[in-house]
């Protein structure tokens, strides 16, 4: 699908120029258990508001019981009027605590609930629960639904001119907001928020025009200046709705655009990172295991 194509093409040209390729822990079943001596420490985990990270279970085991359960593989912000919108729990593992991976959720450690309003959407966690009195971590896989952007460098040279947001944490999905029938689904920068930062983003699709968004159009200066300067970076926030599933609940996603002159100028160590995110979202599994994937980070390299 179009949606796709520069970001399949962007991962080949990580492939060419990054040769470090580590092994990947597959997050990808539904249930899994481990011992996991740091989880079961009361007050231990993490959410939005900051709190220490456990490690992800370093052995992860099928079929373990009990593991926390929303009703869905996957879960969609809903509008509320402006309150919170909580999601809880819909078995009864007992008493316990709960923790998640990768930052990002809003989870509370006591009973489980998200609230989904303080959450990063638009990517898959895995949701651990210890039960008291024992080190074995439960884990269930859980999507929050909404709109994301791969970690990627895109060539304007080479073509790698759009930035496409991908949905749902499948970047196979067909986008709910383009193609026959799907006119008006999606809105996005509903603020102008991203507009007066020189982003020159698609209001219906998402799409980012990098080259407008790094050169400006029609005396419009872009995101960088007039003289984008090498190594700069620009972080911008998109607000944004969607009607299928979401019901057009108000979400939102900071991005990071970067900007280099030529490939050989860009950081080796953000090329292994980008891959290593780009891997793990098109097979499937987290975008990380340990550290916060957000924002996602678009490299814009002029040649």
């Amino acid at each position: 699908m179009k949606a796709n194509l520069q970001l399949v093409a962007a991962l080949m040209l990580l492939f060419s120029f990054v040769a470090c390729h580590k092994a990947i822990t597959d997050a990808s079943t539904q249930t899994t258990a481990s011992t996991n001596r740091n989880a079961g420490r009361p007050g231990a985990g993490h959410d939005t508001a900051g709190r220490t990270q456990v490690a992800y279970p370093l052995h992860p085991l099928t079929g373990c019981f009990p593991a926390p359960l929303y009703g869905d593989s996957v879960i969609y912000p809903q509008p509320t009027g402006g309150a919170d919108n909580i999601v809880s729990i819909v078995n009864d593992p007992g008493r316990g605590h709960y923790f998640s991976w990768p930052a990002g959720l809003s989870l509370n450690e006591h009973t489980g609930a998200i609230n989904l309003s303080k959450s990063e959407t638009g990517q898959r966690y895995a949701i651990g629960f210890v039960k008291d009195g024992t080190q074995d971590t439960c884990l269930s896989t859980l999507i929050i639904g909404g709109a994301d952007y791969m970690d990627s460098v895109y060539v304007l040279g080479n073509g790698a001119t759009i930035a496409n947001p991908y949905f749902d944490a499948n970047a196979y999905q067909a986008s709910d907001c383009s193609g026959p029938g799907n006119s008006g689904h999606c809105a996005f920068d509903v603020n102008g928020s991203a507009t007066g930062q020189g982003i020159f983003i698609d209001k219906f699709t998402g799409e980012i025009d990098l080259e407008k968004t790094l050169n400006g159009d029609r005396n419009i200066v872009g995101a960088f200046g007039s003289a984008p300067v090498n190594g700069a970076s620009v972080n911008v926030t998109i607000a944004y709705s969607l009607k299928k599933h979401s019901n057009s609940a108000p979400q939102s996603i900071t991005v990071t655009l970067k900007y280099y002159d030529s490939m050989s100028q860009v950081d080796p160590a953000i090329m292994a990172a980008i891959q290593m995110r780009l891997i793990n979202i098109m097979s499937g599994n987290l975008i990380s295991y340990s550290y916060n994937p957000r924002p996602p980070l678009i490299v814009i390299v002029r040649r």
